[in-house]
Formats: C-alpha cells, sequence, structure tokens
C-alpha cells in the first residue's frame, strides 16, 4: 500500500494579502488546491505562481465563503483533505503530525485543529480555538452558513493543544474593522437564532456572562489592557446580536397585530 496523500483546500476571495506565505507554508503537501470566487486583486495570480490547481466558485450574492466549502472539498484529488484559510499558517510540526496519523491506516475519523488567534497584534493562545479542518472528502459535507461546521461521517478527535501542532491566524484587525466585521456576523448571526428569545434577565446578564468568562476564565486578564478589550468587545457582540433579534421579534409582533 503506498503512502495515503493529502490536498490542502483554500477557499478566497481577495485574499492577497497573506496569501504567499499562507501557500509556502502548505508547500510540503500532495496537492494545493485554491478554490476563488472570482477574486479581483492577484490572488488568482499568486496561487498559479505557488503551483497551486485553482478551481473556481461564482460569487454571484454570496458574501461569505461558506456556500462554497463543500465545493472545495470535493474538487481535491485525494481522499485526505485539511482546509485551511487565506490568512493561516500551517506549521511543519503540523503537517508531519496529519501524515503520521493517516499512515498506519488505523484512523479513519476527522480532526479538530487548535487555532492560535491574534488580537491587537498579541497571540492569545490561551483563547485559541477548536476547528474541525481534516476528514476524508467523501465523509464530509460542509453546510452553506456562516461559521457552519462540517458536518463528519465518523468520530472527531481534538489535536493535543500545542502551538507546534496549531494554525497560526494571521488575521489581525483594527478595532474598528472588528466593528464592521460585529455588525456583520450579527446580522448572519441573526438569521440563524432568530427564533430565540431573549428576556430582560439574559439581556442583563448574558453580557456580564460573556465579559466575564472572556477575562478570567479564559485568561484576558493576562494580556492587561488587551484583554480588557477582548472582554468588552465579546460582551458587546452578544448584546448588539439580542438588540437585532429583539428589534426584529418586535418588527413582526407589529404587523401581526
Amino acid at each position: 500500500m503506498g503512502m495515503k496523500k493529502i490536498s490542502v483546500v483554500l477557499n478566497t476571495y481577495n485574499a492577497e494579502l497573506h496569501l504567499e506565505r499562507v501557500l509556502n507554508s502548505v508547500a510540503g503537501f500532495d496537492e494545493v488546491v485554491v478554490c476563488d470566487m472570482e477574486s479581483t486583486d492577484s490572488t488568482v495570480e499568486i496561487a498559479r505562481r505557488c503551483g497551486c490547481r485553482v478551481v473556481t466558485f461564482p460569487k454571484g450574492e454570496h458574501k461569505i465563503c461558506e456556500p462554497a466549502r463543500d465545493f472545495a472539498i470535493h474538487s481535491a484529488s485525494n481522499d485526505w483533505v485539511l482546509v485551511v484559510d487565506a490568512d493561516e499558517l500551517v506549521p511543519d510540526t503540523l503537517r508531519d503530525y496529519l501524515y503520521d496519523r493517516i499512515s498506519s491506516g488505523a484512523f479513519d475519523g476527522a480532526l479538530a485543529v487548535p487555532r492560535i488567534n491574534l488580537f491587537m497584534g498579541e497571540e492569545f493562545e490561551e483563547r485559541s480555538d477548536y476547528q474541525i479542518r481534516f476528514f476524508r472528502k467523501d465523509r464530509t459535507t460542509w453546510p452553506a452558513t456562516i461559521h457552519s461546521h462540517p458536518i463528519i461521517d465518523g468520530r472527531i478527535e481534538k489535536i493535543p493543544k500545542r502551538r507546534s501542532l496549531s494554525l497560526i491566524h494571521l488575521d489581525n484587525p483594527t478595532i474598528s474593522e472588528r466593528l464592521s466585521k460585529l455588525n456583520r456576523y450579527t446580522d448572519y448571526d441573526m438569521e440563524r437564532r432568530c427564533g430565540k428569545k431573549y428576556g430582560s434577565c439574559k439581556m442583563l446578564f448574558r453580557p456580564l456572562w460573556f465579559f466575564f468568562r472572556s477575562l478570567f476564565l479564559r485568561g484576558g486578564i493576562r494580556h492587561g489592557r488587551k484583554g480588557i478589550v477582548q472582554a468588552y468587545m465579546d460582551s458587546i457582540y452578544q448584546m448588539i446580536l439580542m438588540a437585532k433579534i429583539t428589534e426584529r421579534r418586535l418588527e413582526q409582533d407589529g404587523r401581526d397585530r
């Protein structure tokens, strides 16, 4: 039996900022597929220069990458797929770990990969999250909704949370950019959660809980002022989301009268 192969899949739209650095970090895999949503910058040129196979998913009215995720992973030539965003680095140690896991033939599930995020230019390692990014393509479907997770036919395991085995998320938006994203993401989140009801107690205490969790339980306090800002951002996100859902419900109730 020959060595099992892995395809890396990236979804892109105007992703030139970090792309070459990201593609250099995945050069050791068997195949790199860039699924582009009709970029207008140099994304496709960079991908082809780095030797990637480029496929196109029509952008249309889409404002998020998730509608193209399923098409992208099933465009890969190999059975095993690692999904990487265009602003995430893959350490060599993580690559070697993935090949080791599939080499014996005993592993046949999916892996949730730890990811280290930046906030105000600093790595918040204790706030690293898990992303389900490594799986067999024939056992995976990816819903088209924002921040959705792949649906896996099989067991999902977590890679140990170590920096050497983590994706490094290069995205480091300014506070102004984060607020713009907050507004956009709460709009998308509202569509998913519009059936929920938030009473006065939840609207009062839910943001406070997220502030406390971010600052103390998730270690934000160790980052001083940056940690405090992060905690407020987490709290504000919840408040804005609940306000938008409440506003819509009140509008609907008014129309039903």
